[in-house]
């Protein structure tokens, strides 16, 4: 089949890659000119349940993209956020009155952030293939040339990679045999619930993370293989017994629980940039869970690539970007992964796991310790 020539090309239509394209059509490049590739139909992105955490930064990131307005009313804020260790000395506690802030992030489903970002992006003229699957890419000196599923070929001087699900999954695969952990994830009623907290708990195997979201909250419980497949075999009675053993009265009694589900977890941080493709969001990193940063990041990566591009685009604006998006990346990818490994590799009361519930403690103690995290947590390393 005939090649169709763009200025560039776009493979994955999430938040990340939609969130791009709006950026670089505001930032005035000819959004004729830009090919956006992605497996899903906007309907089925908009139909997708899952959970979000977005930071404060990220809704900032959003509302300059003019999408907040929508996502907005579907949101539920997060005031403050508890962090403890199960059994252990050691807790912090951020709060958005410490930093003048209406709220310290957000939770919301990643439908209704595709849906606001799907109604920014197609009035603005991109060249939408949705659904389509990019199946190989192959560079040279001139330029990127993307192939299709269904025989069709693009071409660009430039290829941005936003399907992490795609481009990163041999490289997840290997990493997420190395942490051994899954995520069981399910929306859970309490009778005494926290309206606004979002509660981090590190128990022997992993993160446990309850969300404020609607009237109960979202529960992301991050363990070894097999408890993960203990849980899930469970009832429901069973199930909120042992999550109720595992949190605590924080929220006082677990009264329900919707259908749970699992997934194995993984970090990608190996980008592969080359001359003339450069990786961002989940097809760069693809973060374990436990802070909640994933999507976070790839807003952050995506706001500097498009500055950078408006500028210019050739191979030197992309290596810029690396340069820039540097350190912010690789603080927010060891912090993760080091939490990770100590509660998936390290046997269960281990000194480095006791080490990280005094770190807990005494991030409220040193002066300035909790402001640095709140600030990469809210904004990022700037």
């Amino acid at each position: 089949m005939q090649s169709v020539d763009f200025d560039l090309i776009i493979c994955g239509g999430g938040p990340v890659g939609q969130s791009i394209a709006i950026l670089l059509a505001q930032r005035g490049l000819t959004a004729a000119r830009i090919a956006l590739v992605d497996m899903k139909t906007p309907e089925d992105a908009a139909a997708d349940p899952r959970t979000l955490a977005l930071s404060y930064g990220s809704r900032q990131i959003l509302d300059e993209l003019g999408a907040w307005s929508a996502i907005g009313p579907a949101a539920t804020a997060i005031e403050q956020i508890h962090v403890s260790r199960r059994g252990h000395f050691g807790r912090t506690l951020l709060d958005r009155q410490d930093y003048d802030l209406p709220a310290l992030g957000y939770v919301v489903r990643y439908g209704e952030v595709n849906r606001a970002l799907s109604a920014r992006l197609t009035p603005l003229g991109l060249h939408l293939l949705q659904p389509a699957q990019a199946v190989a890419v192959e560079e040279d000196d001139t330029g990127v040339a993307v192939t299709l599923k269904d025989g069709r070929t693009l071409r660009a001087p430039l290829v941005i990679q936003a399907e992490g699900g795609v481009f990163g999954q041999q490289q997840q695969k290997t990493l997420q045999r190395d942490y051994q952990q899954l995520g069981v994830i399910a929306h859970v009623h309490a009778d005494q619930v926290i309206p606004h907290r979002a509660f981090e708990r590190f128990t022997d195997e992993g993160p446990l993370a309850l969300l404020p979201q609607d009237d109960g909250y979202a529960l992301v419980w991050c363990v070894r293989p097999a408890t993960g497949e203990r849980l899930l075999a469970l009832d429901d009675a069973a199930f909120l017994a042992a999550l109720q053993s595992t949190f605590g009265q924080r929220v006082g009694r677990f009264t329900r629980i919707s259908q749970r589900h699992a997934f194995p977890l993984g970090l990608n941080a190996r980008p592969g940039q080359t001359q003339r493709v450069v990786a961002i969001g989940n097809a760069a990193q693809t973060l374990h869970p436990v802070a909640g940063q994933g999507l976070n990041l790839g807003l952050r990566d995506a706001r500097v690539l498009a500055d950078v591009l408006a500028r210019e685009r050739s191979p030197q604006a992309l290596q810029a970007f690396e340069r820039q998006r540097g350190q912010d990346r690789s603080l927010t990818i060891r912090l993760t992964d080091m939490m990770a490994r100590i509660f998936a590799g390290s046997p269960q009361g281990s000194p480095l796991q006791a080490m990280l519930g005094l770190s807990l403690g005494a991030i409220d103690l040193i002066p300035g310790a909790r402001d640095l995290l709140a600030e990469h947590m809210l904004f990022g390393r700037r």
